[in-house]
């Protein structure tokens, strides 16, 4: 199972959000790229990025912090946030990003998931982020109007081989992941699923890591590392067991 540790971009800067709320913003680094150093030299071996302005904008608003990141780290990236187009999927691969994160167009454009997934194979994968197990979309503003598993099913018959599942409620929060939810999409999408929102600890780490079989790829950790109640390096090691 694969721990991301996830750095968030608004303004150049590395900040996490509390549930998604833009007004609600910590500010961890100024240099996301100094921020993704530190989590490779702990051993991290795969980073999940967000162009948080570009999620907003609805098109890559952070691209000198990312290409940043890229130099310098050599380890794998994907990235969300405002990815809705062929044109910037293409742009953003041939950067050097190992996968992007497709997010709001899959609900409104999955014509275009199908395409990049026949161009790209995995490295397309979608984020499913919901509440209450509706899909949320446009920077989580406004609901999508379809339930998660349809939503997860649609997608894996466009050709998705994984998907990332945030469970906005939980986002931010350090309220522990919602491990049942999670497993179920997993079990009832037949795709690869990777975890997130409300990471907390050791213990949420060993609880996905029990259900690695049913479909979990991994999970992503945001601000647990940053505010210290997950140990980066401890939760890789366990993950790898």
């Amino acid at each position: 199972m694969i721990i991301f540790p996830a750095i968030d971009i608004r303004g150049g800067k590395c900040v996490r959000l509390l549930k998604g709320d833009f007004n609600q913003e910590t500010v961890f680094s100024d240099s996301p790229a100094a921020m993704a150093k530190k989590w490779q030299a702990q051993g991290a071996e795969y980073l999940h990025l967000v162009d948080l302005d570009g999620a907003l904008a609805g098109s890559s608003q952070n691209l000198a912090a990312i290409e940043e990141i890229l130099k310098n780290v050599d380890i794998p990236t994907e990235l969300g946030g405002g990815i809705r187009t062929m044109e910037q999927i293409d742009k953003l691969l041939s950067l050097g990003i190992t996968r992007v994160i497709l997010g709001s167009v899959a609900v409104k454009n999955p014509a275009l998931v199908k395409e990049a997934c026949a161009k790209y194979g995995e490295r397309i994968v979608v984020g499913i982020d919901a509440k209450d197990g509706i899909v949320a979309v446009e920077g989580w503003g406004e609901s999508g109007n379809i339930g998660v598993i349809e939503l997860a099913q649609k997608m894996k018959a466009a050709g998705v081989k994984t998907i990332i599942y945030t469970d906005i409620s939980r986002d931010g929060t350090l309220s522990g992941v919602n491990v049942e939810a999670t497993v179920k999409l997993a079990q009832e999408s037949g795709v690869k699923i990777v975890a997130s929102g409300g990471v907390k600890s050791l213990d949420d780490i060993k609880a996905l890591k029990a259900h690695e079989n049913d479909g979990i790829e991994g999970v992503i950790a945001g601000k647990s590392i940053y505010m210290g109640t997950l140990d980066l390096a401890e939760a890789i090691k366990n993950a790898k067991e």
